[in-house]
């Protein structure tokens, strides 16, 4: 049955991660709001729901070091894992893309959280600071949103409906479907699949840290790895690097900001000398991206995802 549990999540993940992308990019498009904004809230929020109830049980099962290396392990796994694998199926076109100050955003929220944990244990003292940076972060995108939709003109609406998976006149109703479908089927296909994966493990003998560590970190990134590779495929480069610098700042504000107030959340020595660094790490990769215009071709997608595969062995040894 584990089996049966772990093919069932991948698939439901796959279809949820489907779903939430067309709903995103035509909500963005009835709404005058481009699929950039839309991605770094709903989208990133809905990705991001395994890593929140995979924290708030694991601190309320007396288990708080697992929220956190959770949260830092997948935000590792979304930069070199959930863009290099998609990447090895068609190219990301970021050069299209201007995700400038998001990322700033997103390396904010990433030295901030770092400083936390040096100064941990995290507390619900420094998950209102997280909270309250979230709350600017939210509000900023808006802002944004509304004064797009204010500049929006027809021929703009125009060019959006060339968007592969775009329909202008979806209706509300089907929009609605896609995002609960997605929304509801993402954590639940992740779940099954953590499940299923952590059974098998545990059957073959693999200690529960290095469980935590890997398969956890890694079936909470699937939300994300699903809804990018379907952007990949249907030409989102926006949705796919908008998903993954707002799942990180979720991660890193939402959820540890949320946790902190179930429980204090110890932070291991190994994560302060090893994890964090390459998560911050993993993050700075992005630079290229983000500043320098560069696309993110199926060799970027071999880079990334070997070290991803690099780090698991190490954590593995």
């Amino acid at each position: 049955m584990d089996w049966v549990y772990a093919s069932l999540g991948l698939v439901i993940l796959l279809l949820a991660g489907d779903a939430l992308v067309k709903g995103a990019v035509n909500l963005s498009l009835r709404l005058g709001v481009p699929a950039l904004i839309v991605s770094l809230t709903i989208v990133a929020f809905g990705t991001s729901a395994p890593e929140l109830l995979i924290a708030i049980e694991a601190i309320i099962d007396g288990a708080p070091g697992l929220a956190l290396g959770n949260v830092v392990g997948s935000n590792t796994a979304n930069v070199l894992m959930v863009l290099g694998v998609p990447a090895l199926i068609a190219t990301f076109h970021t050069s299209e893309c201007d995700t400038r100050k998001n990322y700033m955003f997103m390396i904010f929220a990433s030295v901030l959280f770092t400083a936390m944990c040096f100064l941990g244990p995290i507390t619900w003292v420094h998950g209102l600071v997280l909270l309250a940076a979230l709350g600017f972060v939210l509000s900023d995108a808006f802002l944004e949103a509304r004064a797009h939709r204010k500049e929006c003109k027809a021929s703009e609406a125009d060019d959006l409906e060339e968007v592969e998976g775009a329909d202008m006149d979806m209706p509300w109703w089907q929009i609605g479907v896609f995002m609960v479908l997605g929304l509801v089927g993402l954590p639940l296909g992740a779940s099954l699949l953590v499940e299923g994966a952590v059974n098998i493990a545990t059957q073959y003998g693999v200690s529960e840290t290095v469980i935590g560590l890997t398969l956890v970190a890694v079936g909470t990134s699937l939300p994300e790895l699903a809804t990018t590779a379907m952007a990949a495929v249907r030409n989102q480069a926006d949705v796919a690097l908008g998903n993954v610098i707002g799942s990180n700042m979720f991660n890193l504000l939402a959820i540890i900001g949320i946790a902190s107030f179930v429980g204090d959340i110890p932070v291991a020595n190994g994560i302060l000398a090893f994890d964090i660094w390459v998560m911050l790490g993993a993050s700075a990769l992005l630079i290229p991206f983000v500043f320098f215009k560069k696309n993110i071709t199926k060799g970027w997608g071999v880079f990334l995802s070997a070290l991803y595969a690099a780090y698991v062995i190490i954590i593995l040894v």
